[in-house]
């Protein structure tokens, strides 16, 4: 059976910077990526407790509005009043 390789949208790779470009898929018990572009290559052991989302752009957009101040929301009355 052959291993299904799945792009990860929006990943960047590490040693190219290159965005969608990046393939993971599992096999044995190990989480392996690879870019399409360059010769980036990486594998780790699955971990349990290790969820790690791989960066992308999403998630760095999200950490950078965590990191945002806090404004206040003014509730308009639709009568005007």
């Amino acid at each position: 059976m052959a291993v299904q390789k799945r792009f990860i949208a929006g990943a960047i790779c590490p040693r190219c910077a290159e965005m969608d470009r990046i393939r993971a898929w599992e096999q044995n018990g190990i989480r392996y990526r690879d870019c399409v572009s360059c010769d980036f290559f990486e594998q780790a052991p699955i971990e349990d407790d290790a969820h790690s989302e791989l960066e992308t752009r999403v998630n760095r957009e999200r950490e950078e509005q965590r990191s945002d101040t806090i404004q206040t929301v003014r509730i308009l009355d639709p009568k005007g009043r």
